[in-house]
């Protein structure tokens, strides 16, 4: 699926930023193939416009605020968080005709993030339980782009059984190729799973989650927010709990941007948020890996025998198939690379 020429996957609210990267003005991001600019007024208020000036086209992002407006670098013109051309430095006092404008998008903040959603949203913004939880701190992991199809991070974010080779330098173990295979619990944009996954603890991760234990058991509930978030919950025997939370927001067709962060129920004084990221860090790295050498073009169908599938694949085949019932629901089809398809 070519995420970027599935016009209903617009009308969802995506995390695009860490909301502290505007502190020091405008800033550019691609969203679906979409190039924004995203700024925020000496209020907090944010604004999303298309980062394009109408006058010469020039990137708006290169301009400056003022005035809590948005000014291109290029000549000057000034636009507010609608869109509209408010000033045109050349012509002092005369009238702006409505139509010099640039096409603006809605734009919200929520758990340190900025959202923009391209077109009228299906869904609010995911809930996340962990956000107001009494006695959880919450870790900032990382932002960065990967080489990799949004909906590949996502099926691989519920694939348990990709532990035991993938992630057998952090906490998996070859010995262990079985995984238990839970019900998948749907709802309207999305579903719930939970597993018992038993896991090895190494030198690194008896740091990160404040144990001495050399195995253990994580205790799972992830959710899948469609299309590309979901939140891992993760109890441990010893009492810690943790919830990650992983935005695989699609910039283009074989790129997204990885916003990722944590809510726990320990202390920076029981582990250091440096350690909690550190060990994080090498466990994305695992997958990184893999998942960049994978075709970023991921079929919705999972009977025509583009790719083959096991048991345990059950989360990644119930996201196809949601994903396909909404494109046929809102009269799409399914786009794709001609090269990604078997001959």
């Amino acid at each position: 699926m070519l995420v970027t020429q599935q016009p209903v996957l617009r009308r969802f609210w995506y995390a695009v930023m860490p909301i502290g990267l505007l502190d020091d003005g405008p800033k550019p991001f691609t969203l679906l193939g979409e190039n924004i600019v995203i700024w925020k007024s000496s209020t907090g208020e944010l604004s999303c416009l298309k980062d394009r000036c109408c006058h010469r086209t020039a990137k708006l992002s290169l301009g400056f605020v003022e005035n809590d407006n948005i000014v291109c670098g290029y000549h000057g013109w000034t636009f507010d968080g609608t869109g509209a051309c408010v000033r045109i430095p050349q012509r002092p006092g005369e009238p702006i005709s409505a139509k010099t404008c640039v096409p603006s998008y809605r734009v919200a903040e929520k758990y340190g993030y900025v959202w923009v959603a391209l077109d009228e949203p299906l869904t609010d913004i995911p809930h996340i339980a962990a956000h107001d939880r009494p006695g959880f701190r919450l870790v900032p992991e990382f932002y960065e782009s990967w080489k990799i199809g949004a909906l590949r991070l996502m099926e691989n974010s519920f694939d348990w059984a990709h532990v035991a080779y993938v992630h057998r330098g952090t906490f998996g173990s070859e010995s262990r190729p079985e995984v238990d295979n839970r019900e998948v619990v749907t709802n309207d944009y999305g579903f719930v799973t939970t597993t018992a996954l038993p896991v090895v603890v190494s030198e690194d991760a008896q740091k990160a989650v404040g144990t001495t234990d050399t195995e253990s058991v994580r205790h799972i509930e992830a959710t899948w927010f469609m299309p590309f978030a979901r939140s891992l919950a993760i109890r441990y025997p010893h009492g810690l709990e943790q919830t990650l939370i992983t935005c695989a927001t699609p910039m283009d067709d074989d790129t997204c941007m990885i916003c990722q962060w944590v809510y726990r129920n320990d202390t920076e004084e029981q582990v250091s948020a440096s350690e909690v990221i550190a060990f994080d860090r090498a466990v994305t790295a695992e997958d990184k890996l893999i998942l960049e050498s994978c075709d970023a073009d991921v079929p919705l169908s999972t009977q025509d025998g583009e790719e083959m599938h096991m048991p345990s694949d059950r989360p990644g085949i119930v996201m196809r198939r949601m994903l396909g019932r909404l494109l046929k629901e809102h009269g799409q089809s399914e786009q794709r690379r001609q090269e990604s398809r078997v001959a």
